[in-house]
């Protein structure tokens, strides 16, 4: 496609939803919903402006899916402060490890006996859309870092985390098919692709951002430098984490939503609390910007300024990245084989499975019975199942394997854009309203 059309169709969207995004805000409506719309227009079902093939463009699919994923991840760290040991993790720990494991089981049960996968394939299947996708899960993420709010945190952490713990069981899928070395008796994927990379991922991240962290904030405080170009910092250490844990052979996803972990308990451990938080604000509000450079040196509120600096930025690439990404999708899917038989998968995985592991990964815990059934809705399927459905089919996934496996994969993640977008409005809009009002019961009493 033409330079020139690609720079119209990129510029009227973004003019569109810069013009309407607050009045969209208040519509049952995401932002993923209109890009994917878009792009189906956009694509050879409709108008044929840019074409995008499942099959050619895998690689670089696989990458741009990739760089959103990593930002998203980055940026929901940087919403989360306590430290891993502080109890408010439990939740999504346990929806990131049990759940996701029992979501992997089981709809590899599913496509085994209802779709005739092979163990592998279907294992593969479940790592690919076992994960919920902190991509377009913005809308029912922590609202602020002091957001104490148990349904939001867990849905916040659940998608930071099970985007990481689900690569080994995409591996162990790849590797009972045959495209990845398991090692002798499953040993080298159990001990490298699992426990190293999901253990020593989040250590390379917490320590590349506490130490990124602490010498950005000690030449600020005592040198007064290193200001300004927050987001080259926020790129770059975002680059630097991913690169580490690359090389190092661990978890990627668990090491950059560490690393976004680790710079906000940064913030909070040495900051002047709500101190800082107006000073950040002021500054921020300040036009010419001696205030905010004031600010940033200074010994008790420059932790606040640079968290609040990378976060800003970041949200701003990830809003960049997420209509990138599903754009993307909305004009690929004239090139997915559907399959008709698996369109019952759909509504089984959205309906009856996420509820059920839901729940029952949530037993004996203080959630309520409405925030265990808003989790149980909300496991949101996008940009994280792209990604790994690139990669499995650039190790080797072919053939009517292939097509199966991105039929439903494809289905699933545009049917939980169209029915989570319709759905995050109201539903959390209803939930905040009973949240206030059982705030002001408390305080009456």
């Amino acid at each position: 496609m033409d330079v020139a059309i690609w720079a119209l169709l990129a510029g009227a969207l973004l003019i569109f939803m810069a013009l309407g995004g607050s009045v969209l805000a208040r519509l049952p409506l995401s932002t993923a919903m209109i890009y994917l719309g878009f792009g189906m227009l956009a694509g050879p079902w409709v108008f044929d402006l840019m074409r995008v093939d499942l099959r050619e463009h895998t690689h670089a699919l696989e990458r741009m899916a990739e760089a959103a994923v990593l930002v998203s991840l980055f940026t929901a760290g940087l919403k989360l402060g306590p430290a891993f040991r502080d109890r408010r993790w439990v939740l999504p720990l346990r929806l990131a490890v049990v759940a996701m494991v029992a979501t992997v089981l089981v709809i590899a049960a599913l496509a085994h006996f209802f779709l005739g996968l092979p163990w592998g394939a279907g294992i593969l299947l479940g790592g690919i859309l076992a994960p919920t996708d902190p991509v377009l899960a913005s809308d029912v993420q922590v609202m602020h870092p002091k957001d104490r709010d148990s349904l939001r945190f867990a849905l916040t952490g659940e998608g930071g985390l099970n985007d990481g713990t689900a690569f080994p069981f995409v591996l162990l899928g790849l590797g009972l098919m045959g495209l990845h070395d398991l090692g002798p008796s499953g040993w080298r994927w159990l001990l490298v692709d699992g426990v190293w990379a999901c253990l020593a991922g989040p250590v390379v991240g917490a320590f590349a951002g506490l130490a990124v962290g602490r010498l950005v904030l000690y030449l600020r405080r005592v040198h007064k430098e290193a200001v300004g170009l927050d987001d080259f910092l926020a790129m770059g250490l975002l680059a630097l984490t991913y690169g580490i844990a690359t090389i190092a052979h661990v978890n990627s996803f668990l090491a950059v939503f560490a690393a976004g972990i680790a710079l906000r308990y940064l913030e909070q451990s040495e900051s002047a609390g709500s101190d800082s938080q107006q000073a950040v604000q002021r500054a921020a509000a300040q036009s010419d910007g001696s205030l905010a450079q004031a600010v940033a040196v200074d010994p008790l509120h420059a932790p606040a300024y640079m968290a609040h600096a990378v976060m800003s930025f970041n949200e701003q690439l990830e809003r960049v990245g997420e209509m990138a990404v599903v754009v993307a999708i909305g004009a690929l899917l004239w090139s997915v084989h559907w399959q008709g038989a698996g369109w019952w998968f759909v509504p089984a995985l959205l309906l009856l499975v996420r509820p059920l592991v839901v729940s029952l990964s949530l037993r004996r815990t203080h959630v309520s019975r409405t925030q265990r059934g808003l989790i149980g809705w909300f496991g949101i399927r996008g940009v994280g199942s792209l990604f790994y459905l690139m990669y499995a089919m650039n190790h080797g996934l072919s053939g009517s394997l292939a097509d199966q496996i991105a039929g439903l994969t494809l289905a699933v993640v545009v049917a939980s854009i169209l029915v989570h977008g319709i759905s995050v409005t109201p539903l959390m809009a209803a939930y905040e309203r009973r949240r206030t009002r059982g705030a002001r019961t408390s305080r009456k009493r």
